[in-house]
């Protein structure tokens, strides 16, 4: 008998039609002989009415009453489901995070999965009844409600899915799988059957909405049997793994992150120390950085840039001003009207000539560039705001994705 972790977004559920729509999913393949466990998220915009209603109360609520606010959602949707299936007649239990075993850190809002205590669920399926979990939540060491971060169901139905050893773990959403680009912005976008862990991960990272990076981390370093569907049609998705069977496309994907700001500090002490100052104060508030540029030093300074998610680009510069202030810089600058466009691909890594493709991409489309990073398999470009749908067509068109 195999195990299927199915996890359904708040598209997926949020109303009464689609629950019945996603119970019928679940149904199906309980009855087909598989154990169940379905992982849910909030419905529809529930998580940011929440939000809304809090900032009403509360604009400087603490994280941790945050979390026991947010945590709410999914567990509305999750009892809805499981009254869904029970009225189909099929044996079914909601579970909260916590009594699925989810034990987190205490980082509130943003906490990470320590280990899953998986008793309760054991016991559960051996009397064969199907599984509802709320995503996104856990409790810490103090018995304190967690959420995950945005995105944090698919982290919690990977972890699931590693925990219990599931045969396959199904993502369900609101597109049957992952795109060589987002199809709402490029319409000859089309689906990948295959895509390795790899591949995936920098997709996610970079701005690809289809799933949370974390959880497609989680699925590679477990070996998780991972698929994309949709939950509106019966089409067949796209399988995540470590290697693919079809000859290697050259790039996989084009992405686009317009959840980005850009600081520089100006003109700081062309020394050593200066560059661990600035990024160990950073992680030291847990503020993750990608992009960074570092200028060639003249008349002993130099100038540091990095991007930082939007949200965290008043805590960064508040720690930049600190710093130039003691470090004898020359200003901060700031710009959050930018626009992160990469492409992913593990075929780039025995290919040159890939990146001067992309330029050559963005110069015809009078696209101009301020910032590059590149890996073995990503090339990524900072552009404006306003050039970044531009910029995704004229790229995916070069490739001929």
């Amino acid at each position: 008998m195999n195990l299927v972790v199915q996890k359904f977004g708040g598209s997926s559920v949020k109303d009464s039609e689609r629950i019945f729509n996603v119970a019928q999913i679940i149904s199906d393949t309980y009855r087909a002989g598989n154990n169940v466990v379905a992982v849910v998220s909030a419905q529809g915009d529930t998580t940011d009415d929440l939000i809304v209603k809090a900032q009403e109360i509360n604009p400087m609520a603490s994280k941790r009453e945050m979390d026991v606010l947010l945590s709410t959602g999914e567990q509305i949707s999750m009892s809805l489901l499981a009254m869904a299936i029970e009225r189909m007649g099929l044996p079914v239990i909601s579970l909260t995070g916590w009594q699925a075993g989810f034990l987190s850190d205490s980082t509130h809002g943003a906490a990470r999965i320590r280990r899953i205590n998986k008793e309760r669920l054991d016991n559960e399926l051996a009397k064969r009844n199907i599984v509802i979990v709320a995503g996104f939540q856990g409790i810490n060491r103090y018995d304190d409600i967690t959420t995950l971060g945005r995105g944090g169901s698919d982290t919690s139905a990977v972890a699931l899915a590693a925990a219990l050893h599931a045969d396959l773990c199904q993502i369900y959403t609101d597109v049957d799988g992952v795109y060589t680009a987002d199809p709402r912005l490029v319409p000859g976008a089309h689906k990948l059957d295959e895509i390795t862990y790899d591949e995936m991960l920098e997709l996610a990272t970079l701005g690809a909405g289809v799933l949370h990076n974390r959880s497609v981390e989680m699925a590679k370093k477990y070996n998780v049997n991972l698929e994309v569907l949709s939950s509106y049609t019966k089409n067949p998705g796209t399988k995540i793994k470590e290697a693919v069977k079809v000859e290697k496309m050259l790039i996989r994907g084009v992405a686009r992150d317009n959840d980005v700001a850009r600081i520089s500090i100006i003109g700081v002490p062309d020394q050593p120390g200066i560059a661990f100052k600035i990024f160990s104060q950073l992680a030291a508030k847990k503020v993750n950085v990608d992009i960074i540029l570092q200028s060639i030093g003249r008349d002993d300074t130099k100038d540091i840039s990095f991007t930082v998610n939007r949200s965290n680009k008043q805590l960064a510069l508040e720690l930049m001003e600190d710093i130039n202030e003691r470090c004898g810089g020359k200003g901060i600058i700031c710009d959050d009207n930018i626009s992160k466009v990469s492409i992913v691909g593990a075929g780039m890594q025995s290919n040159p000539g890939v990146a001067s493709k992309m330029f050559e991409a963005l110069s015809e489309a009078n696209v101009n560039i301020q910032m590059i990073s590149t890996s073995e398999i990503k090339i990524s470009v900072l552009v404006a705001l306003a050039d970044g749908e531009r910029a995704v067509s004229a790229i995916h068109d070069a490739f001929d994705l």
